[in-house]
């Protein structure tokens, strides 16, 4: 990705750091701080020396990284969250008979496993069922 050359302004720079992110949006879940503090970096790096970043510039930065920080932080408590969510939820119907939601799939829960998609059951008969909205619940 190029941050730009050594003759560009500041502005230039922060512009191009900007676009290439948004045209990364599918890789926005991998970015986090160290991604942010690589391409500050970068920036300061290439920057031109006579035409130094306007220090208000820089104070944006700063404040931008702390934004994607908290963003990390405020990640990660969400995901705890929805973790023991399902793992309430697990707890609740292992023994108990599911429907999928396209009524094709029907078993008793041997056991839940907690995936990036939500909490999966595992029936007795080998099957997997997302546990997501529409499905049966029967003893």
């Amino acid at each position: 990705m190029a941050v730009g050359s050594s003759t560009s302004t500041p502005t230039t720079q922060t512009a191009t750091a900007a676009t290439a992110a948004k045209s990364a949006s599918g890789v926005a879940a991998s970015m986090n701080s160290d991604t942010f503090l690589t391409l500050l970096m970068a920036q300061l790096k290439n920057q031109d020396p006579t035409k130094p970043m306007d220090s208000t510039a820089y104070v944006g930065e700063l404040a931008t990284f702390s934004q994607v920080e908290q963003a990390t932080k405020t990640n990660s408590k969400l995901d705890s969250l929805l973790s023991s969510s399902f793992l309430a939820q697990a707890d609740q119907i292992i023994g108990r008979t599911i429907t999928s939601a396209d009524g094709n799939t029907t078993g008793e829960v041997q056991s839940v496993k907690i995936t990036s998609e939500g909490a999966l059951a595992r029936l007795t008969n080998g099957k997997d069922v997302l546990l997501a909205q529409g499905i049966s619940l029967s003893q």
